[in-house]
């Protein structure tokens, strides 16, 4: 059974940074997709950056902010994340998903098939 587990949220003044980690069990993230996604309250959830092979894609709202990455030894994927911004508030989460020949962003919810419970991030202005 696969589990992912979110950390690293937390309340930050705007212009502060935070770490958002995720660890898995049951699969290995180098083998995989992986992805963090987010919801605002009363938003969709949306894209927020993804891996895949090497390949590494943000949405514009968070590209130069943000940096996702991977330790393979630990099986967890990062989300270092600075310059935050109150629209950044909202709930993280990381997913996985089976890898393809797709060498493109996976900011599709669909592409992945296991989720994490989240965490909240939450920014002051």
């Amino acid at each position: 059974q696969v589990q992912l587990v979110e950390s690293g949220g937390g309340l930050v003044q705007a212009g502060g940074s935070l770490l958002l980690s995720c660890a898995a069990s049951g699969r290995t993230f180098s083998e995989q997709v992986s992805g963090w996604f987010r919801q605002a309250p009363g938003k969709e959830r949306e894209f927020v950056a993804s891996i895949s092979w090497s390949n590494v894609y943000y949405a514009d709202s968070v590209k130069g902010r943000f940096t996702m990455s991977r330790d393979n030894t630990k099986n967890t994927v990062y989300l270092q994340m600075n310059s935050l911004k109150p629209e950044d508030t909202a709930v993280y989460y990381c997913a996985v998903g089976p890898p393809t020949t797709y060498s493109g962003p996976y900011s599709r919810e669909s592409r992945y098939d296991y989720w994490g419970q989240g965490t909240q991030v939450t920014v002051s202005s």
